[in-house]
């Protein structure tokens, strides 16, 4: 019987990519000194709070890095007590397997798949946002195998609800060199989560694109908070001042390297009323705020937020408009990262 995978193209290696587009010095120099200031603050030498936000998806060039434009003026008048980290997120996981999986797949998401047009595109991309706003971004790291060929840009990675259970993830993220984010699985159970950071930043050997590696782990791995399903499909918020202070409790008898949480404003904490997203971050503010022990636990926040409020169907063409979950406007964005740094 014949096979019923078809290969359609062999792509090239991450360092044929990275040699046919190339990071420059001043490029790689901005992706060192971010990575240090993220560092810092999950370490708590920097006492900045850190925002990681920008679009559910990052759909197309344009809107996404005039977007990164806008954030890099209002970035001038927060610095110094905000340290924004932008979502340029490429690759989306489905929950059954099918729509719309991010620019990685579909440069175009009116046409069809096309990977290597796609992780071409991913790359210029990223390159262009670094160059033109002295941004380094997040990405979730839905393809472990994927990372390589974006390695030398990225400052930020997420291992998503679905993956953190997930054996390479968690081995891979070991050996990224650069803050990993661990987020609760779907279910909520906390404990998987500690124990993907628990690997993570563990010394691991194991199989990573065809070699046999070695890593010294990664004392960088941390939790993201992102709320949870029940058995009847129903969401739960986990960043209340309760949950907080359980994880902290988690942290303190699991021997982890610095104990640090991002909180996710949106997904489950907000049931996908893209709006809550606001009040949940005022919330955490405030819990922040009512404890020492909290504010050095809580070390940032994580906001979709796009140019226009809410979300579209592919091919209504609204520009800057999420065509995956609900995202905040740009409008109520500014306003948002005003206030944060007031309450920072």
């Amino acid at each position: 019987m014949d096979s019923p995978m078809e290969f359609v193209r062999k792509m090239p290696q991450p360092q044929e990519l990275k040699r046919d587009y190339p990071a420059d010095a001043a490029l790689r120099q901005i992706k060192r000194q971010r990575d240090q200031q993220i560092t810092d603050v999950l370490t708590g030498q920097d006492q900045r709070l850190l925002l990681i936000i920008g679009p559910c998806s990052a759909d197309r060039e344009d809107a996404v890095v005039d977007y990164m434009h806008r954030l890099a003026r209002i970035n001038e008048q927060v610095k110094d007590k905000l340290l924004i980290v932008p979502r340029v997120y490429t690759n989306k996981p489905r929950t059954k397997g099918v729509g719309y999986k991010g620019m990685l797949h579909q440069p175009d998401p009116e046409k069809g798949e096309d990977m290597l047009a796609g992780i071409i595109a991913i790359r210029q991309m990223h390159m262009r946002v670094i160059r033109e706003t002295g941004f380094t971004c997040a990405e979730e790291m839905l393809y472990p195998s994927n990372f390589s060929y974006l390695s030398d840009l990225l400052s930020y990675v997420a291992v998503g609800a679905r993956s953190v259970e997930d054996q390479e993830h968690r081995l891979v993220a070991s050996g990224l060199g650069i803050a990993v984010g661990m987020k609760n699985p779907t279910a909520g159970d906390v404990t998987v989560m500690m124990n993907s950071i628990a690997a993570a930043q563990s010394q691991q050997e194991f199989i990573y694109r065809n070699w046999e590696v070695r890593t010294s782990g990664n004392p960088l791995a941390h939790a993201i908070l992102r709320g949870f399903v029940d058995s009847f499909g129903r969401s739960h918020p986990n960043y209340h001042y309760e949950n907080l202070w359980q994880l902290r409790e988690l942290y303190e008898t699991s021997g982890l390297q610095n104990p640090a949480v991002v909180v996710d404003t949106n997904h489950n904490n907000s049931g996908k009323r893209y709006l809550e997203q606001i009040r949940i971050c005022m919330d955490v503010m405030h819990s922040r705020s009512l404890s020492p022990d909290l504010k050095g636990l809580v070390k940032g926040l994580m906001v979709e937020s796009y140019l226009e409020d809410g979300c579209q169907k592919i091919g209504e063409g609204v520009y800057g408009k999420s065509i995956t979950d609900p995202c905040l406007g740009w409008e109520k964005t500014e306003q948002l990262i005003l206030r944060l740094a007031d309450m920072t």
